[in-house]
């Protein structure tokens, strides 16, 4: 430990011949119990360094061995995806279940009529770490005080005071469009950009977004729809809202991830004809031979969207960098093409197969473009007036195809002959086989990818009336904050309702398992109800108007016999009395 003559190792000898003053002994026995702390302190640390290289060694082999196994859970993974592809059919319904022509509807509609490839993506999901999520959740809660004044001003109180209720599941976009003389897309699609940070994000000049939601509101009114029009892009765009808001969805995607969300929703129906994919392919259109009769509308939407976009006054991507425009534009064209109802039963039949699964991986492009097809068809989960209204508009845009199928001299569509349709029929077939199992499977996707950042997921209320909100939530912006003010939103006093309840029940807390709030449930079943109440009102009707008709038809015959009767009669006596007078002749001959 030490050199001989009393000198510590490592201590730089005099030159010779200087004689070395004599250390005091204390001194010299310090620096020995030093010398020997630090070699103590060296021996040790070698040793566990030559511990972790053997350490290293098998945790290296464990790692190869959970990629083998890793790898064949996910190739018999893929397989059963591969199975669950396969079948689309109609199975749901049976036969003696709905009206003829009401199944005939479902299935031309929510079914392929030819056996179309889908390209699958092979990315893997990418769940967000916690101190992501919690910077997302920082950066909305911060991003609503940089709404500048300017476009403050540009709010007309009316319009400020009903985006107060953009938090809600049963949102009015018909009282919003009165308001905003039939501007919805600039009003609501900036207040939700904005809501989401994703004008300062991706720095989307003011002027370039307003010229864009210019023309995606000429486009949507290009052919005066009464349904696909500018107010269904807006409804659609704040359901989503609603689902990455109050569900938590938000905190489990990128910015970019929102983004491309919000910008599905708003052009899914862009351009749209006011007609059926079927109708295209039937009559020939040039938009159908444009896209050889698959997804004609669908991929004419996200076409004509991204031509839009390329426009030097309209792009509000082109502070985008290459790889973030790629990731976007591949994620809004399979959320568009998501959209198409053909596939419907086979989007929900595979992803209940991978929800049945132990460890189920499930892509963020699968998960978004089902939370997009179910917000394109939720108007029946919403409150009856909304849903009724949105109900007969839609059905007045099938009326209009139908009769220009007349025209043309092609058969009707289901659902498109104004004189022979069951209106209460259909939304009740709609409701029970397309809107409330997609819903179910929705809600069950969430929370099976929501649970494991559920803890997130608890600064939100649940529900608007069950808590006030509080400003240390970091998490999801408050429900209370309007997005276009920095300031609570009013509040009125509210009395518990059946929703109020269901919603309660749905989100509470006493049970461990993760739920997300369900404010359709409710309005399902009540708008169920209130259609079978018409549906048998509806049979009524046409049982007495069939009666009627018998009742008319059985007068104007009896009124025609009696018609046929003196003319009978008439004909009668003269026959009569032309065989008396031919009698007469023969009795004078023979006598």
């Amino acid at each position: 430990m030490s050199q001989p003559g009393g000198r510590a190792e490592g201590v730089v000898s005099e030159p010779a011949g200087v004689p070395l003053p004599e250390e005091p002994s204390t001194s010299r026995s310090s620096r020995l119990t030093v010398i020997t702390i630090v070699v103590v302190v060296a021996v040790r640390a070698m040793s566990r360094l030559r511990r972790e290289s053997s350490r290293q060694s098998v945790i290296t082999v464990e790692l190869i061995q959970f990629i083998i196994q890793y790898r064949a859970k996910e190739t018999q993974e893929k397989k059963k995806r591969r199975l669950a592809d396969e079948d689309d059919e109609l199975s749901e319904v049976q036969p003696d279940a709905v009206p003829p022509e009401v199944r005939e509807w479902l299935a031309s509609t929510f079914t392929r009529q030819m056996a179309t490839s889908r390209r699958k993506s092979d990315e893997k999901p990418k769940f967000r770490s916690v101190a992501h999520a919690i910077r997302a959740g920082i950066f909305v809660d911060r991003m609503y005080r940089r709404v500048s004044s300017s476009a403050l001003t540009a709010f007309p109180p009316d319009v400020v005071r009903l985006l107060k209720n953009l938090d809600d599941w049963t949102f009015d976009v018909f009282a919003l469009t009165e308001a905003t003389s039939g501007q919805v897309v600039k009003y609501v699609a900036y207040e939700l950009f904005n809501r989401y940070g994703s004008i300062h994000k991706f720095k989307i000049a003011p002027g370039t977004l307003e010229a864009f939601l210019h023309r995606v509101e000429e486009g949507y009114c290009r052919y005066r729809n009464p349904y696909h029009n500018n107010l269904h892009a807006v409804d659609v765009m704040q359901t989503i809202h609603y689902c990455l808001c109050n569900t938590g969805l938000m905190n489990w995607l990128t910015d970019l991830e929102i983004f491309a969300s919000l910008l599905a929703a708003l052009l899914h129906d862009y351009e749209h004809t006011g007609t059926t994919n079927n109708f295209h392919v039937m009559s020939g259109s040039e938009t159908a031979l444009l896209y050889n009769d698959r997804a004609v509308l669908e991929n004419h939407h996200a076409s004509a969207s991204f031509r839009l976009l390329r426009e030097d006054d309209c792009n509000i991507l082109s502070h985008l960098s290459r790889e973030e425009f790629r990731e976007l534009r591949g994620l809004v064209i399979e959320m568009v093409l998501g959209t198409d109802m053909t596939n419907h039963f086979q989007q929900m039949k595979a992803m209940r197969q991978l929800l049945t699964l132990q460890e189920a991986t499930i892509d963020k492009q699968k998960v978004l473009s089902l939370v997009l097809h179910c917000c394109d068809i939720s108007h029946p989960a919403k409150q009856w007036g909304v849903h009724h209204r949105w109900t007969m508009l839609l059905l007045e845009e099938f009326f209009r195809q139908g009769d220009l199928e007349k025209e043309l001299g092609l058969p009707f569509s289901p659902l498109c002959d104004r004189n022979n349709t069951l209106v209460a029929e259909s939304q009740i077939c709609f409701i029970d086989f397309i809107v409330e199992p997609s819903m179910g499977v929705m809600s069950d996707m969430l929370e099976l990818i929501l649970a494991p950042i559920a803890p997130m997921n608890k600064g939100k209320p649940s529900t608007l009336v069950e808590h006030e909100p509080t400003t240390s939530s970091v998490v999801i912006p408050p429900s209370g904050i309007t997005p276009s003010m920095d300031k609570p939103r009013e509040r009125t006093e509210v009395k518990p309702t059946a929703e109020f309840l269901a919603r309660k029940s749905a989100t509470g807390s006493t049970g461990s398992k993760f739920n997300i709030p369900k404010p359709w449930l409710t309005c399902l079943v009540e708008n169920k109800r209130i259609w079978k109440e018409q549906a048998v009102k509806d049979a009524e009707a046409r049982a007495l108007a069939t009666a009627a008709e018998e009742a008319a038809a059985a007068a104007k015959e009896a009124a025609e016999e009696e018609e046929n009767k003196p003319a009978a009669a008439e004909t009668e006596t003269a026959d009569g009395e032309q065989t008396e007078a031919a009698a007469e002749p023969a009795d004078g001959a023979a006598a």
